[in-house]
């Protein structure tokens, strides 16, 4: 039996609540719901305490501490609203303010949130000379002149995501966030994840095109429609158009996107994107002849109705199987499908066409894989999340490129060759992943 984990009792505020083992004061007093402001913090990034926007005073202590990375003790009494601790945590937002600058680029700044609680107004000091906006990625805009350097961006592009892209460079009033060697975002290895964008508090990194400033009609919780990894993801639509896209907390992903997941959607609103049942006209023949323009589809389809859709394709099929019979007829499934989807897909083919003629792409690309499972673990299936290679002291990743085809999987697998795992690559190409690496054998196929 597993001992319950011994909590921590404390005082915050005149309450008396509790902390589990290894919880900051600022995470124990968002469970008791107290709020404390906080800037650099952010939940699922290594606590920094670099703003100070969080800071209590314990009793008995001379400074006042960053809640954020400070743990309480039994029996600690510490104080987050008097008058010592409200006073700094103004002050901290008051300089911070008077680093942005007046400019907006998002409409939930968080240092904007918190000023307005605290009632801090105008700040009363001078303002940094600002840089330049960084315009020269094709998903990303850099406003530095928002920046209050909590590292949330660092840290989410460098620990969460590792893929070191991001620095701090400099120091004092010269120091700055960096791409690669200060190279612009459009040129740096950036691979366009947007988990800085997700990260950071007040709009210094933002999608482009200024979105984050417009009122935003309603959120559509969704699932990423790319790989299988099955990222849970948030559209933000504003007169029926995606606006952007933010990662949603879930078994698979905790928040995490890749380009294709955050950036992807451009295609829901393509021109060329069929959004009305087309029937083929007549005397018009199948495949790529002078007809065929996918900008132009009515010259070799005509418009119709769902259900004269359904109906033409339902005698086609009927039309087939009278004729030859269900050996004539096959179905093949999408992996843009859920597994419940598929499930109905083959039931459909199975029991309606009367035939096994069934199959799905997905087998063509993991052929080698289900083979490998079977032998090594009896089953063809996924075994468990891939987040639990966290857990693993050893990991081998043969013939696969998760980089690139399961980017936000490879992220769990790169934390994992950082902390804990040892990482043996084994591919005749020398993959991204290669450079996580503790071994790596580049074979010849």
């Amino acid at each position: 039996m597993i001992e319950q984990a011994q909590s921590i009792g404390f005082d915050l505020d005149g309450v008396s609540i509790a902390a589990q083992a290894g919880e900051s004061i600022l995470k124990a007093a968002q469970r008791a719901g107290h709020d404390i402001p906080h800037l650099c913090y952010s939940d699922g990034l290594r606590a920094d305490g670099n703003c100070r926007a969080c800071v209590v005073e314990i009793e008995g202590e001379r400074a006042l501490a960053p809640s954020c990375c400070r743990q309480p003790t039994e029996g600690m009494v510490v104080y987050s609203n008097n008058d010592r601790a409200r006073q700094s945590q103004a002050l901290v937002l008051e300089l911070l303010k008077a680093d942005v600058g007046e400019a907006k680029f998002t409409g939930t700044s968080e240092l904007d949130q918190w000023c307005d609680r605290l009632n801090v107004g105008p700040s009363r000091f001078a303002s940094r000379n600002q840089p330049m906006a960084d315009v020269s990625h094709p998903a990303i805009t850099v406003n530095l002149e928002a920046c209050i350097q909590c590292t949330r961006c660092l840290r989410a592009c460098r620990e969460e995501q590792a893929n070191d892209v991001i620095g701090f460079a400099h120091r004092g009033a010269h120091a700055e966030i960096v791409f690669d060697l200060g190279d612009p975002m459009g040129e740096s290895s950036c691979v366009g994840c947007g988990e800085c964008v997700q990260a950071c508090p007040t709009g210094a990194l933002m999608p482009a095109g200024g979105v984050g400033l417009e009122q935003i009609d309603r959120k559509i919780d969704s699932v990423c429609p790319y790989c299988g990894v099955g990222c849970l993801l948030t559209y933000h639509v504003k007169d029926d158009r995606i606006r952007y896209v933010t990662g949603r907390d879930g078994p698979s992903n905790h928040g995490r996107l890749c380009v294709k997941g955050r950036y992807g959607f451009d295609y829901v609103n393509h021109p060329q994107r069929i959004t009305t049942p087309l029937i083929r006209r007549d005397g018009v023949a199948k495949g790529l002849n002078d007809d065929f323009d996918p900008s132009e589809p009515l010259r070799m389809f005509r418009e119709a109705t769902w259900d004269e859709a359904l109906d033409f394709a339902v005698d086609g099929l009927k039309r087939v199987l009278k004729e030859k019979g269900p050996s004539a007829l096959a179905g093949f499934g999408s992996a843009k499908g859920s597994n419940e989807e598929a499930y109905l897909f083959q039931k459909l083919v199975r029991t309606g066409f009367g035939t096994n003629n069934v199959d799905h792409c997905t087998r063509l690309c993991h052929a080698s894989s289900v083979a490998a499972l079977l032998e090594g673990i009896g089953s063809g299936a996924v075994s468990n999340q891939v987040e639990d290679v966290a857990n693993a002291e050893v990991i081998i990743v043969i013939g696969a490129n998760p980089t690139n085809n399961h980017p936000v999987a490879a992220t769990f697998m790169k934390n994992a060759a950082r902390t804990n795992a040892t990482l043996i690559v084994i591919d005749p190409r020398r993959t991204d992943l290669a450079r996580h690496a503790h071994h790596f054998l580049q074979f010849k196929p």
